[in-house]
């Protein structure tokens, strides 16, 4: 399947400004004690992506200052250096005026806010988080050996799950509390913890499961400018989810039901799962690309999207709508090489392999030889037919490819008069295209 949905990525994005203006704007002043001059870089985490929204050339005192009369969303934003090389994450909320000094040498391990509260916080919070993280690096260069390391890194897990669990009783209001919350596991019944046996393993995944999301505010769009909420969504899709396209609609559309509570979260869940699915390698998942577009885009509910964009989305789930797994092969009425007639449905075999090739493509030229020797080495025994259509180059190199790769028992058939709009049908856009 080709590969177009990037196109609207871009348009998707609302990047980093609230829908309304407010009078204070942002003024955040960033001062970098090892530095006398250069460009810095503002920019905000949207899903796991990360955007570059604003630069700002500091002075000789290596000062320099992101100002707007636009108030940012909330979110995880970051200060890129000039090298583009290193960076160091803030707290966008409430409070846009404040301003922070950091000495880059060291791993930032000197950051100090003025004026923001909640980054301060952040910063005690990123402090303890380095402190646990020295403890298991300091025991690794001494060799210790894996039983100590491994003790040390449940040590820190725990310290890091207490402190968050302090930090949520105290600020509960506060923008890193969303984010710790947002990334908590459902807590399992005592009588479920130490599952052994396989009936109450699948009580405890069935629990873990349907109580996964109780932890995200969906009202709350601060979410979407952090990791946190992609993150969810890829383990939930690929460690809960049955991986077949029914289980998975069923799963996308009780997450978009709740993700219905703000509208920029809906956007980014709708467009993580359109995304994610169009572009799955995994054969069959296109069917969960087709369930949301006829369910969400042709309804209108994709408002980011201009026009003719739309249109784009709606007509390649029109491509590939009639060729989802476990629908009736659309009929092709095609001339063999000595123009004959021959039809797809008219082929008569255990199973069929339809290929659409051309002569001329390099990948075709390696490909079509290696399905003729599997074909000649197991699958004609197994009651296979193949069935070539020739999708472009000249006829004499049609011809000649055949003969030079013996594939003469193939039932090789061409379109002369592009009458069976074989390209839209089976959606030949590219070469080869193989079907079962």
């Amino acid at each position: 399947m080709s590969r177009f949905f990037i196109f609207i990525v871009l348009c998707f994005f609302t990047f980093s400004f609230a829908s309304g203006q407010s009078p204070a704007g942002h003024d955040v002043r960033v001062h970098l004690k090892d530095y006398h001059g250069g460009k810095l870089y503002l920019g905000n985490y949207y899903g796991q992506q990360t955007y570059l929204i604003d630069s700002a050339e500091m002075d000789d005192r290596g000062t320099a200052i992101f100002k707007g009369k636009d108030t940012l969303e909330g979110g995880i934003y970051f200060i890129l250096l000039p090298e583009k090389q290193r960076y160091f994450e803030l707290l966008i909320d409430k409070d846009q005026h404040f301003s922070v000094t950091a000495d880059t040498t060291g791993g930032f391990k000197n950051i100090v806010f003025t004026n923001s509260p909640g980054n301060v916080l952040f910063s005690e919070y990123n402090h303890f988080l380095r402190k646990e993280q020295e403890k298991t690096a300091e025991a690794e260069k001494r060799g210790d050996d894996s039983a100590v390391i491994n003790q040390l890194q449940q040590n820190a897990g725990k310290e890091i799950q207490e402190y968050r669990i302090k930090f949520l009783q105290e600020h509960p209001e506060a923008l890193l509390s969303m984010i710790f919350r947002a990334m908590q596991d459902p807590e399992l019944p005592a009588d479920l913890k130490d599952a052994k046996d396989s009936t109450d393993k699948a009580l405890a995944f069935d629990y873990f499961k349907k109580h996964y999301w109780d932890h995200i505010d969906f009202a709350d769009n601060r979410i979407v400018r952090t990791p946190v909420l992609a993150t969810r969504l890829q383990r939930y899709f690929t460690q809960m989810v049955v991986p077949v396209p029914d289980s998975i609609n069923k799963a996308a559309d009780k997450i978009l039901s709740k993700a219905n509570a703000n509208k920029e979260v809906f956007k980014y869940v709708l467009w993580w799962l359109t995304y994610h699915y169009e572009t799955s390698p995994y054969m069959g998942m296109d069917a969960v690309f087709v369930h949301l577009v006829e369910k969400y885009y042709i309804t209108g509910q994709a408002y980011w999207l201009t026009k003719d964009q739309l249109q784009k989305v709606i007509d390649r789930a029109s491509q590939i709508a009639p060729n989802l797994i476990g629908n009736i092969a659309p009929d092709l009425s095609l001339k063999t090489r000595e123009m004959k007639p021959v039809s797809l449905w008219n082929v008569k075999s255990k199973y069929t392999i339809l290929v659409f090739w051309d002569p001329t493509c390099g990948h075709c030229q390696v490909v079509v030889p290696e399905l003729d020797s599997a074909y000649e080495h197991h699958w004609k025994n197994e009651g296979v037919k193949m069935i070539g259509v020739v999708a472009g180059g000249t006829q004499d190199q049609w011809q000649q490819f055949i003969k030079d790769h013996h594939m003469e028992d193939w039932v090789n058939a061409w379109d002369p008069d592009n009458s069976t709009n074989y390209r839209r049908l089976y959606d030949v856009y590219m070469t080869p295209v193989v079907y079962l």
